[in-house]
């Protein structure tokens, strides 16, 4: 096969990949507008206050793992949930630490949940996603607004964030 002829076929498959997957579709395959999974995940009280058996994040904030996800979708509040394993993953390190910074402007209207793959690796299935960091947020009614996989900008968050508020 001759070299132009290899190239058009590479490119007629990746351009295939790439707009293939244009649909706006979760990792987990249901589409934004529908009900979050609801599943326990351990808390730091769970955990008896050892962030160790909840995170393997070097610097975590309590604020971030007060309530599981079956919890928090009773309360009424909006949810960002980040799935993140900062043990293993670099961006996952820079995405946690600049949502403890959005926290501090939207603690008080809506709950953030950190869920890493080791200490609660069923969230992951539930949510189906494969790798990290990928970010959900979630209305007051459980519904699913956003979603992104890979490691985002503080205005990307806030961007987003603002929508459901």
């Amino acid at each position: 096969m001759n070299k132009r002829l290899f190239l058009s076929a590479c490119c007629g498959i990746v351009l295939s990949v790439l707009t293939g997957g244009c649909e706006q579709r979760l990792s987990a395959g249901f589409a934004v507008g529908e009900r979050a999974p609801s599943l326990p995940t351990k808390t730091l009280a769970d955990a008896g206050g050892n962030f160790s058996k909840v995170t393997t994040y070097r610097q975590p904030d309590p604020r971030m793992y007060q309530y599981s996800v079956d919890k928090a979708l009773l309360t009424g509040k909006p949810i960002v949930l980040e799935f993140a394993t900062p043990g293993h993953c670099t961006n996952c390190d820079e995405q946690l630490q600049m949502l403890k910074a959005i926290l501090d402007k939207y603690q008080d209207q809506m709950i953030f949940i950190h869920i890493d793959q080791y200490e609660n690796p069923q969230a992951y299935k539930a949510y189906q996603v494969m790798g990290d960091p990928w970010t959900f947020i979630i209305d007051k009614n459980g519904i699913v607004h956003f979603e992104r996989a890979g490691r985002m900008l503080y205005g990307e968050l806030d961007d987003a964030i603002k929508q459901i508020l």
